[in-house]
């Protein structure tokens, strides 16, 4: 935003609230008309932070502060051209559901509000109103220009495999937390972290992958790919694959899913083809990751299956971050609670809303919770 002030204006932006002097700093500099914090309770500090960097930088007049668990929801629905959702997990649900009914371009980064969402989500999106965010399938979405649709044989899905792609599953056993939020190659926050080295994240890029780009699920592949310099690739009829290739860093995403279509100058690194490098590539290990594969069974289900998973894998992290269940556990209390709610609450594409997804979301987070009491993970 910075570099391209003749591009890209902010009118508002939102947070959780565990970092309210950069959000101060942030909505100050850019000079902002609301800004909103998750936290209810942090919008007096907010207040006084705002007013102290207003006095510092010179600035005299104040965004307007909302604040609460519904505050970026209110943000999202704001007219502009373009919104950005990077909010972590179910949260980012209805500020999704509120940009499209709005009619604005959603840059998303948020992938669960999408496959938790599914076609109650898709349904309220106008062509081309989903950019994707995520370096996989903003890979996809610029390899996809090669070709039409007809034209397509595969998606592949890149993934780094985490710390523990050489790891036995003895190992696996003792992995610690400390241990799962050593990420080789990006840094993220701690739920996305974890979830990268289960392969969780992936199992929902899968997901997201269908609906974005419409692609039955078994012309759905990952690949692990350590170096994470090629983000995705897409396999062609004839033979031919395109890939997106580009050094790990969000910039280049990020400018992409503001500027879509137009490419942004200067918004990344290139790679460096005058250093020797070298690029490998080996399949997923689904005995040691079986996220991966439990997300493709999920996705087909499809309905209220995926935000009840996605709820149980947000209870199941921060469980193992805590200290409550094992590192395998994770995937283990998940599946418990997906087999439970195909088995007793599941509703169906045809049938499923906004209120079912949201109800199922609950549920899941209620149930994995009463299984942890329980123990056994």
């Amino acid at each position: 935003m910075s570099d391209n002030p003749d591009l890209f204006t902010v009118i508002a932006i939102t947070a959780g609230g565990s970092n309210l002097d950069l959000l101060a700093e942030q909505a100050i500099s850019f000079g902002v008309e609301t800004v909103a914090v998750a936290d209810a309770d942090a919008q007096a500090k907010l207040a006084e932070l705002l007013q102290a960097t207003a006095d510092r930088l010179h600035v005299t007049k104040l965004p307007t502060i909302l604040a609460g668990a519904d505050a970026a929801t209110h943000v999202a629905a704001l007219e502009c051209d373009v919104v950005l959702n990077g909010i972590t997990g179910a949260a980012g649900l209805m500020p999704t559901v509120a940009a499209l009914q709005a009619g604005t371009q959603l840059a998303l980064a948020n992938k669960e509000s999408l496959v938790i969402g599914g076609r109650a989500v898709t349904a309220l999106a106008k062509p081309d109103q989903i950019v994707p965010v995520d370096s996989e399938h903003s890979a996809l979405a610029q390899c996809l220009r090669a070709g039409s649709s007809a034209e397509v044989r595969k998606l592949v899905l890149t993934a780094s495999g985490g710390p523990f792609r050489n790891s036995t599953r003895e190992q696996l056993e003792t992995v610690t937390a400390a241990q799962a939020l050593e990420h080789p190659t990006w840094s993220m926050g701690p739920v996305v972290t974890v979830n990268s080295s289960t392969m969780f994240n992936k199992g929902l890029e899968i997901i997201e992958a269908h609906l974005l780009f419409n692609i039955p699920f078994e012309q759905i592949d990952v690949v692990v790919h350590p170096q994470s310099v090629v983000h995705s690739m897409v396999e062609f009829v004839d033979g031919s694959t395109i890939a997106q290739a580009s050094p790990p860093d969000m910039h280049l995403p990020i400018a992409l899913g503001l500027g879509w279509p137009d490419r942004v100058a200067n918004a990344s690194n290139a790679c460096d083809w005058s250093t020797a490098s070298t690029w490998t590539f080996e399949p997923v290990k689904d005995d040691l990751f079986p996220a991966v594969r439990m997300a493709k069974r999920v996705g087909q289900f499809a309905g209220t299956a995926p935000a009840a998973m996605n709820g149980a894998n947000e209870i199941a992290v921060a469980a193992f971050l805590a200290g409550k269940i094992s590192y395998l556990g994770i995937m283990r209390l998940v599946q418990a609670v997906v087999e439970q709610h195909i088995l007793s609450g599941f509703v169906s594409d045809e049938d499923m809303t906004i209120d079912d997804v949201l109800t199922a979301s609950n549920w899941s987070m209620r149930y994995a919770q009463q299984l942890l009491e329980n123990g056994g993970f």
